[in-house]
């Protein structure tokens, strides 16, 4: 067996395999990319059919990146992958408060988890942004919450947290909003699928702006 140490070569092939199991199956091209991305995070074929599209999602999301709003997320495993070099290009901030003094302190006092308090901390910042959700479902919980009561105004929310508890229940709440949102309906999830979604919309933002120059 032929050992192949390129990286490129290594993300090259493994698209290869991935792109075979989609067969003839009739996907918008930026939707199968971001399938595409998830796979090769998870190598996990069951989000081929298990992500579900809000049908402005796509658009929602590159036209927020390309406003430079802020990617909001739940937690730093999430921050941390984020594709800070294509970010910085577009002026976006990733925002994760689960640390701030102030949310640790009322996550105390109140019994409440420091990821949904840190979303209402951030419900203002999230006016025309990304808002990404993938360990938490308490978490998505309060942005849908925050969203129906009208405290925040999101462009695009990713809400793919992984769990036994809330996860099935969260995505399913997200489906019913009006707000683009891309999902999944299983217990399936996690900070690496947020971050594989969040990473295919950067890299539809930067294609699309290369081809207008």
């Amino acid at each position: 067996m032929q050992i192949i140490n390129a990286p490129k070569a290594i993300e090259s092939e493994s698209f290869g395999i991935i792109e075979k199991y989609f067969g003839g199956k009739n996907i918008p091209s930026a939707t199968r990319d971001i399938v595409r991305r998830v796979i090769h995070a998870t190598a996990d074929f069951n989000y081929l059919p298990g992500l579900v599209f809000h049908p402005k999602a796509v658009k929602a999301g590159i036209r927020a990146i390309n406003a430079g709003k802020p990617i909001i997320v739940d937690v730093n495993m999430v921050k941390a992958g984020v594709n800070k070099n294509i970010s910085a290009e577009f002026g976006v901030k990733v925002i994760c408060s689960v640390d701030d003094k102030g949310v640790i302190r009322h996550s105390s006092r109140l019994g409440a988890t420091r990821t949904a308090l840190a979303m209402r901390r951030s419900a203002k910042l999230m006016d025309g942004a990304i808002v990404a959700v993938g360990n938490a479902p308490t978490a998505l919980f309060e942005i849908c919450d925050l969203v129906e009561s009208d405290l925040a105004k999101p462009a695009l929310i990713i809400g793919v947290p992984v769990g036994f508890v809330g996860a099935v229940e969260s995505k399913k709440k997200l489906r019913t909003l009006t707000v683009p949102y891309i999902t999944n309906r299983s217990r399936r999830g996690g900070s690496a699928v947020a971050v594989a979604i969040t990473n295919a919309l950067l890299i539809l933002a930067k294609e699309a702006l290369r081809s207008r120059a």
